[in-house]
């Protein structure tokens, strides 16, 4: 099974300009996750949005890429039956003409 998880919008300190620092902006966060579904173990996605909200919401990274990696940590540490792991972190306003965005995806099986 895989679990996609698209456009999760959420309001965060996340950036190492002045203003990223101060102000929260709007981070969107797409997830694919591949994982064995057997004997009714499953992801509830609901949970994972929430996880994954908090953890950005709580942590106000500097950088992109550590962000990325800690929420692979997080996420593959409350769900390891995850075989594959797809992460993208959008920031939709932090230029005027373009969204910046970065991904990552880990094989971990």
């Amino acid at each position: 099974m895989t679990i996609h998880i698209q456009s999760l919008k959420i309001d965060a300190i996340i950036g190492l300009l002045d203003f990223e620092r101060d102000t929260e902006q709007q981070v969107i966060i797409d997830l694919e996750a591949s994982y064995d579904y057997n004997n009714n173990e499953f992801i509830d996605y609901a949970v994972l949005v929430e996880l994954i909200a908090q953890q950005v919401k709580q942590s106000r990274y500097g950088l992109l890429e550590d962000a990325l990696d800690d929420l692979k940590e997080q996420i593959t540490s409350a769900y390891p039956t995850i075989d594959r792991l797809w992460l993208k972190i959008s920031k939709p306003h932090i230029l005027n003409n373009c969204v910046v965005a970065l991904s990552q995806s880990w094989n971990l099986s």
